[in-house]
């Protein structure tokens, strides 16, 4: 027999839980046990809430006995959750024509008939559920209102206004409970993650007047900044008004604090208001918890009806987390805990302020978090000309391509029609921290007329002000007011805290110096992920990657990639300089070699200029190098077999930045990553010429170094024969992007089309592009763990995909026990901090 009772009487010492009576009722006990002045309360447990629902109805009269005779009552919700919400409260159950007279003797006709007259209204509509018209009568005074509201309420239900306070609170309790059943309100809920069989309790409250002579009213109070977490004093009281008022009415409010602008409740009661503090820092220290606190004064007394906890922006979360820890209220780790990995994201990037108004133009997939605002541009050659007059823009693109790359480092965001979450333009907008929208499919882009057609009919033109939303997935008209990122102190000592003790690495994806310093800044241990192919896309280092396309032999291609070497070797010095002796891992050349190539006319046209080509051969070579699919053609190690110049100059520039930062004190052991392995036998032959390379580079700088040469694991057969491979590399480096789209044989670029209808049809579960599949893909990583460890015993393995930032992946990774994940520099600070929680929750379970 379960030792809770259906309906208990709040003392300090009853059976109660928050997971049987809900989180209000729980709370309040708790108040109670401090020695606060609340009111006497009836708690009603989800059970006889459920119960009451089905017309299973209590005794009321063992409900109102503790209450005396003639009581005044409240009813308020109380879900396990105050984020799920639950129906409105209801006030001054109990009054009726006897209960009216007592009150115009102590409070006065004026107040006692106010109060009647809103409880008919609230109990017509809300008990009820009759038409809010007929009981409003603004042109008549209370009194008249009053008659004429229960002239109406007999109309209208053929019944006179119930008189009893028995029939009163059954009904009220009855509709309430049935209000948390109905269909609205559970999809509401189940919005905000309460769970289907998600239970409500109801608690009932002896009603605090604040109404009468002296000192009297209602009010809120609150002792740090909602969305800083600073400490202050905000809130507000109303004279002569009850709960209901104090909360939806502002307009006659007063300070709570002395201010010079206005009357306070700190002067007219000094003494309640210093109660009112002291509450304040009691339930900070005893319920460890920052509070809003609700109150009613009644002819000077204090009385406290409910504590909650402060809502509050991100930022203020954290800084309210590391407050409390240091001072020794919480536990450091349960700091850690308390914050949701995604509001660090928030606090990372500039935001839609929540309070702003938002001209929604279509909604696509949020891709990369943060917002910015700017002027619609269509190529990244005009991205480049606004970012160079100083204006801000906004690149919209059916898709991006790898040369899109120049036109994203001059956008404040990206918007594009096609792509899922794992597409071009959301993997290169999270490293960049790029605000970033992909998949507006609804979206029509008109590149004749240079502009863009919401699916409403409106069309937006290059030079119109948009804003892209990469938080909510929204894109909006106009610019909206904005808050920007928050990077303060308590951001960092909370993910120190983290550091200390989560169980994995955490380096970052990063391909070039801006990246690596970014990645620096957020305190990855290195990085994971460089890839060398974005370098080409710089500046006029295209030009020359085109001419070694271009090259008709192996000679003439060393030769042009003679001139790209010193600039690799440059990008891989600064890189290095920058991760001041911190591991990193370069990926070497992996796209096919289309992709620097341009399939337009223009883009043709300007080709055979450039190479003085006719133009007839170039399009025929462009045509020549064309795949059918790409993406499993000739990329990767394939290409670095097929024409081995490219890693040699690649490796040579590696080897050389490392003699350089070595000779400057860095400290630098590269580690190189061969791409798209399938065989033991393409990684005897790179090695082979990489080792060659590091031989010659040693003999002509007469400088010693050591280098360590690993796979990319993105192909299921690496996976399978990881035993084999593991003999010639020093790590395994599982790059789960490709490895996702292989297993599935599905295209990252194209499954946004139909993958919301596969997972609304539950034929998978998350999209695998951006919750790892666990069950097909992780059942890979987990054999080529086992059988690389097999290879080489002391083989390093990591995850340096998308997946590498996400919780999922990391609990995965960190069960297999991977070494590091690597994720883009702007999901570092999340993985660091979703690593140790995951590292905690395992000692708190074990």
């Amino acid at each position: 027999m379960s030792r809770f009772q259906s309906i208990t009487l709040i003392t300090p010492t009853a059976a109660m839980a928050a997971d049987v009576h809900g989180g209000r009722a729980k709370c309040l006990q708790r108040l109670v046990r401090l020695d606060m002045p609340v009111p006497k309360t009836i708690a009603l447990s989800f059970d006889a809430v459920n119960q009451i629902a089905k017309g299973h109805m209590p005794d009321m009269a063992s409900i109102l006995a503790p209450f005396g005779d003639a009581p005044l009552l409240s009813i308020r919700p109380s879900s396990q959750d105050p984020d799920w919400g639950g129906p409105g409260a209801i006030l001054n159950i109990g009054m009726n024509t006897a209960q009216h007279a007592r009150l115009c003797e102590t409070i006065g006709e004026a107040a006692a008939t106010r109060i009647f007259l809103r409880f008919v209204q609230s109990y017509a509509v809300h008990v009820h559920r009759l038409d809010p018209e007929a009981f409003e009568y603004p042109d008549c005074t209370d009194a008249e209102a009053l008659k004429r509201a229960l002239e109406a309420y007999e109309y209208e239900t053929d019944e006179t206004f119930p008189d009893d306070p028995a029939v009163q609170l059954g009904d009220a309790l009855r509709s309430m409970a049935r209000a948390w059943d109905g269909t609205s309100a559970r999809l509401l809920r189940e919005a905000k993650g309460a769970p289907i069989d998600a239970g409500l309790g109801l608690v009932v409250q002896a009603m605090a007047m604040g109404l009468g002579e002296g000192e009297c009213g209602a009010g809120l109070i609150q002792y740090v900044n909602s969305s800083t977490g600073l400490p202050q004093v905000t809130g507000r009281y109303i004279a002569q008004s009850q709960r209901r008022q104090a909360l939806i009415e502002a307009d006659n409010a007063i300070y709570l604090i002395r201010d010079d602008r206005g009357p306070s409740l700190e002067d007219r009661a000094p003494r309640v208001f210093a109660e009112l503090i002291a509450i304040g820092d009691v339930c900070r220290r005893k319920l460890r918890e920052e509070m809003i606190v609700e109150f009613t004064i009644e002819s000077g007394t204090l009385w406290i009806l409910d504590a909650v906890r402060v809502a509050r922006a991100s930022q203020a979360a954290v800084r309210i987390a590391v407050a409390l820890a240091t001072d020794k209220i919480i536990p450091r780790e349960e700091a850690v805990m308390r914050i949701q990995p995604a509001a660090l994201s928030e606090l990372l990037h500039r935001q839609v302020d929540p309070s702003a108004a938002r001209d929604f133009i279509v909604k696509g997939i949020a891709a990369s978090p943060g917002a910015a605002t700017g002027r619609i541009v269509f190529t990244s050659n005009d991205a480049q000309a606004s970012a160079a007059r100083g204006e801000a823009c906004i690149l919209v693109r059916r898709e991006t391509t790898p040369e899109d790359i120049r036109g994203m480092h001059a956008a404040q965001a990206v918007l594009t029609m096609r792509g899922g979450i794992t597409s071009h333009a959301a993997v290169i907008g999270r490293g960049l921290g790029l605000p970033c929208v992909v998949g507006a499919s609804a979206l029509t882009i008109d590149r004749k007329r240079a502009q863009i057609i919401a699916p409403d009919g409106r069309k937006f033109g290059e030079g119109d002000i948009v804003t892209v939303d990469g938080t909510t997935g929204d894109v909006l008209a106009g610019a909206p007011a904005m808050v920007e990122a928050a990077l303060d102190d308590a951001f960092q000592t909370l993910l120190q805290w983290a550091d200390d003790v989560r169980d994995i690495g955490v380096r970052a994806n990063a391909d070039t110096p801006d990246d690596a310093q970014t990645a620096r800044n957020f305190a990855a241990e290195g990085i994971g992920l460089c890839r060398t192919e974005h370098m080409f896309f710089s500046g006029d280092r295209l030009g020359v990657m085109r001419e070694m396309i271009f090259a008709d032999n192996a000679d003439d291609r060393r030769a042009v990639l003679d001139r790209l070497m010193p600039m690799q070797r440059a990008d891989f010095a600064a890189l290095f300089e920058i991760m001041a002796g911190l591991p990193v891992c370069i990926r070497l050349f992996d796209p096919p070699l289309h992709e620097f190539l341009p399939s337009d006319k223009a883009g043709l046209r300007d080709l055979s200029e450039q190479l003085a080509l006719p133009l007839a051969k170039v399009t025929e070579r462009v045509a020549a190098l064309a795949e059918y699919n790409p993406m499993l053609g000739m990329r990767g190690v394939r290409l670095g077999i097929a024409i081995p110049e490219i890693y040699e100059m690649q490796a040579r520039a590696i080897f050389e930045a490392t003699v350089d930062a070595n000779e400057n004190g860095a400290g630098v052991a590269p580690e190189i990553m061969i791409p798209v392995v399938s065989a033991m036998r393409e990684v005897e032959l790179v090695k082979s010429r990489i080792d060659a390379v590091a031989a010659s580079v040693r003999t002509n700088r007469q400088n010693d170094f050591a280098y360590k040469l690993g796979v990319m694991v993105e192909t299921p057969r690496a996976a399978l024969r990881a035993e084999d491979i593991a003999q010639h590399a020093e790590f395994l480096s599982f790059g789960t992007n490709d490895l996702t789209q292989m297993t599935y044989g599905l295209s990252r670029d194209d499954a946004g089309r139909f993958m919301s209808a596969y997972v609304q049809q539950g034929v998978y579960e998350e999209d695998p592009f951006h919750s790892l599949d666990i069950d097909g893909v992780g059942e890979l990583l987990s054999i080529g763990a086992e059988r690389g460890r097999k290879g080489r015993g002391n083989i390093t393995l990591s995850l340096c995909g998308e997946h590498g930032g996400t919780r999922a992946a990391i609990d995965f990774c960190r069960k297999q026990g991977f070494d590091y994940v690597s994720c883009s520099p702007f999901r570092v600070p999340v993985a660091r901090l979703s690593a140790a929680q995951l590292t905690l929750s395992d000692k708190l379970n074990s």
